[in-house]
């Protein structure tokens, strides 16, 4: 059995030291490079698409040279590498990471731009795919994320040129939530019910009010309150519908689930 230890050994050196040198190429490549260099060269991999190259690049350069100008860019980059990539969750780290070694940059509106950025189009990307999937169990956390990255960019930044580009952002989230909230409260009034439907439509009446589903929303408490035979809180409801949309169709109706909207694509709000 002795005689094929030193094979297998060999083999496995042999293994190894192929790996290794795949893996290590652009480094030995690199390793004598100045800083101005191997930043060009990430940078042309991140205009040519090469996302995978670009970190790799990135992460050689804030290795060898972890301070300056170039380390800071490297990693500002490297979340858009990350980010174009599809990799959602590194690209938030290298976000967050940034955030906690740099809270004062200069560049700190367009970290939080990006950062919104990635959840918000992660939840595009999310709501795109539900078409055909019960989603009325599903929490938009990542619309939330976004929505509340924008709204600090807004604060902290109100001059800032991507402000008015979070703004219209926010807006649009602000739509996708409320159609979140309509779908679940759909779901729950198919269902029979009524209570949590009631409650979710209320939820949109106080919370959404400039989206457009505050008049399904009082329609659907009219009818829930009368299917639980609660008239005083339907006639309230009935009010305040008829006070807002008097020309409501529900109030000759009742509340009856429409053909389905994709509420998702708040694009076509």
């Amino acid at each position: 059995m002795k005689k094929f230890v030193l094979p297998v050994i060999v083999s496995a050196v042999l293994l190894t030291a192929c790996a290794t040198s795949t893996t290590d190429t652009d480094a030995q490549i690199t390793q004598d490079w100045p800083v101005e260099k191997l930043y060009t060269e990430a940078h042309d991999e991140l205009q040519k698409g090469n996302y995978t190259r670009a970190v790799k690049l990135y992460g050689l350069l804030k290795s060898r040279f972890p301070y300056g100008r170039f380390a800071q860019q490297a990693q500002m980059d490297s979340a858009y590498a990350l980010y174009l990539d599809e990799e959602k969750d590194k690209a938030l780290a290298e976000i967050e990471q940034f955030q906690r070694d740099y809270p004062n940059h200069k560049d700190m509106d367009y970290i939080l731009y990006l950062k919104g950025t990635v959840h918000f189009n992660e939840d595009r990307s999310f709501m795109n795919k539900v078409a055909a999937q019960d989603w009325s169990d599903r929490d938009p956390t990542a619309n939330r994320e976004a929505y509340l990255t924008f709204a600090e960019l807004v604060k902290r930044y109100p001059n800032s040129r991507y402000a008015n580009d979070a703004k219209e952002r926010m807006v649009k989230i602000v739509h996708a939530l409320g159609g979140h909230e309509m779908a679940v409260a759909r779901y729950y009034m198919e269902r029979g019910a009524y209570l949590a439907a009631a409650n979710r439509a209320k939820n949109i009446v106080t919370g959404f009010q400039n989206t457009p589903f505050v008049e399904e929303a009082l329609a659907m408490m009219m009818s829930a309150y009368d299917k639980m035979q609660q008239p005083t809180l339907a006639q309230d409801a009935r009010r305040v519908l008829e006070h807002n949309y008097p020309n409501s169709k529900y109030l000759q109706t009742g509340w009856k689930n429409p053909k389905k909207v994709a509420w998702w694509d708040w694009r076509s709000k």
